[in-house]
């Protein structure tokens, strides 16, 4: 979601200095409206819009809600969060299909804004829930558009109605209202009409999208928009709601760089619902639009509802109970790790993965310079591995790394690191999958070994153990830490209290880790 990224910034700066003060005066509240009335402009959010939700947020902000709340900086993100999913439509709305079969979903938009690209992604979600989608050819204007719609809907796998070359040779009309019929005999249950578009708005294309929409009286009309477009695609929504109507707003290439805050206008100008947003160049880059899931990205409040659904798309659940067990057995292999590995990769990007999580947005260098072919290069050296190593890559000699790595391109370092990195890990995931707590690298054993008992504590004390009169200090001179690793994984998460853990503090975390 790299459109909204500056203003999510922007926010989220407004937000982390709003936090710092205990008690909001009228003052605090102005400013920060002011702030988040300058970082809308500054997306290209329509004015009408930023007028009416910044008056909105401030006569919140100093309403009793605010005032008796507990904590009210928070009071105020949770406020600017609900008028945010507000502008963005409130609810989410789904596509509405037709009682008697074909549903007919008619796609309107100016040349150039992705109508073409949607029409194969909707067609390949459609046949993923179970329908049976047929694509008309209506753009009969631009050059090679039926040949692009032909190619698109080969690589969806869908089916596809273009009795017209294109390039300005035939009606579209006609082939509109044939295809509904095509649809209807061939016993299709959803019909996309992929109609022209022009650089800008004009007469010409107005009326030949009406006569279209007059000839299939379509279920369905959704006006694809260019979320990268600026101010002017509130006026063209406007345009184009005057000139055809339409039902529902899909925005395209969500996942460009540019400011894009005034795709947020156009629910709030339109009055009509946001239905999908594409958020790539590939076919199964689409999401159903929720207003306040994209209401917590914008905040970098994470959209984690989405990320489960696409981890359930994407792993089978057999599966992962075969790999469960395989953990509590002592028995994951290389073999299990490059499955994962697989399945992973069929939920998409990694950097948009990790840019659904909560807090996410601060770490933004990091995960642009996040490199995804790593882990085509893990793939790589695993698959150079013959199967005996990668059930048991103890066997993993100096010679089997070194033709290793010159079977994947990769250096003997390389595989010595991934085998490193494996085992780690396998030892941390079989400590969880037993119950256990697992061991931090640089941290050691968090909360020390279950079943420790306080007798042996008692017994190494007394034969030489550490003086101090700190006993978090002692503590941790016992356990084979020192100071300075200590002190290291307090600041890490922001502990550092200068008030020293008393023995009972200690008693009590050593209860709380299993320790008796």
């Amino acid at each position: 979601m790299a459109t909204f990224g500056t203003l999510s910034d922007r926010l989220t700066e407004t937000f982390r200095n709003l936090r710092t003060k205990g008690k909001l005066s009228p003052a605090d509240v102005d400013g920060t409206v002011r702030e988040i009335r300058r970082a809308l402009l500054d997306a290209d959010v329509a004015l009408q819009v930023v007028k009416e939700f910044t008056g909105k947020v401030r006569d919140r902000a100093l309403g009793d809600e605010v005032s008796r709340a507990l904590n009210p900086a928070q009071q105020v993100v949770q406020i600017v969060n609900e008028e945010l999913v507000a502008i963005l439509g409130g609810e989410q709305r789904r596509l509405q299909f037709a009682k008697q079969p074909p549903t007919v979903i008619m796609l309107a938009g100016l040349q150039g804004s992705g109508k073409t690209t949607f029409a194969g992604k909707l067609a390949k979600q459609l046949e993923k829930d179970g329908h049976t989608p047929l694509l008309v050819a209506c753009d009969l204007q631009r050059p090679n558009a039926v040949n692009q719609l032909t190619v698109v809907a080969e690589r969806a796998g869908a089916a596809i109605y273009a009795p017209e070359p294109g390039n300005g040779v035939g009606d579209p009309v006609k082939v509109a209202r044939d295809g509904v019929e095509h649809a209807r005999r061939q016993q299709f249950d959803t019909v996309i009409i992929d109609t022209a578009g022009r650089l800008g708005v004009d007469a010409e294309l107005m009326k030949q999208a009406a006569d279209i929409r007059t000839a299939t009286a379509p279920d369905e009309v959704l006006f694809v928009i260019d979320a990268m477009i600026g101010q002017d695609a509130v006026n063209t929504a406007k345009a184009f709601q005057d000139g055809v109507d339409f039902t529902g707003v899909v925005l395209s290439k969500l996942d460009g760089d540019a400011r894009g805050g005034a795709a947020l206008s156009v629910a709030s100008v339109t009055g009509r619902p946001i239905i999908f947003a594409s958020t790539g160049e590939g076919l199964d880059d689409l999401e159903p639009f929720h207003p306040d899931r994209m209401a917590s990205r914008i905040l970098d409040l994470g959209d984690i509802l989405t990320l489960i659904e696409q981890a359930q798309q994407a792993f089978d659940e057999e599966e992962a109970q075969r790999v469960a067990e395989k953990l509590a057995t002592e028995q994951f292999t290389l073999e299990d790790f490059l499955e994962q590995l697989q399945q992973v990769r069929k939920m998409g990007s990694m950097k948009k993965m990790l840019g659904m999580l909560p807090g996410m947005g601060q770490m933004k260098q990091q995960i642009e310079n996040f490199d995804e072919r790593e882990i085509d290069r893990t793939e790589a050296i695993i698959r150079s591995m013959t199967p005996i190593e990668r059930r048991n890559p103890k066997v993993l000699n100096g010679s089997r790394r070194l033709r290793i790595a010159r079977g994947s391109g990769m250096t003997v370092t390389d595989v010595n690191q991934l085998v490193q990195r494996f085992d780690q890990a396998a030892k941390m995931m079989k400590t969880v999958a037993r119950g256990g707590v697992p061991s931090m690298p640089g941290m050691g054993a968090v909360g020390g070994k279950p079943g420790a008992s306080s007798k042996r504590g008692k017994k190494q004390k007394s034969s030489g153990g550490s003086r101090s009169g700190n006993p978090a200090k002692r503590a941790a001179e016992n356990a084979g830490l020192s100071a300075a690793a200590t002190a290291a994984s307090g600041s890490g998460f922001g502990l550092g209290s200068p008030t020293e853990p008393t023995e009972a503090d200690l008693a009590e975390i050593q209860k709380l880790f299993g320790k008796s």
